[in-house]
């Protein structure tokens, strides 16, 4: 019964898209918390990476959900 929930439920898929989405906002969240003269090429690809990797997350779980239907 238990796994049965757990895959009706999605519960894995929801949890790592929540996860991805809390630690993309809390790398966003520090970088704006930068001085400006922080800002460099580095922190600025950290971000850019985090917010990609949240995108292509966001992508494969919404063409999940389409083709579960």
């Amino acid at each position: 019964m238990a796994k049965n929930m757990i895959d009706e439920w999605k519960v894995f898929p929801r949890l790592m898209m929540f996860v991805v989405t809390v630690l993309t906002y809390q790398a966003v969240h520090w970088f704006m918390g930068l001085p400006p003269e922080a800002h460099t090429t580095q922190s600025a690809g950290l971000v850019s990476v985090c917010m990609g990797a949240l995108t292509g997350c966001f992508g494969i779980w919404m063409s999940k959900e389409a083709g579960a239907k």
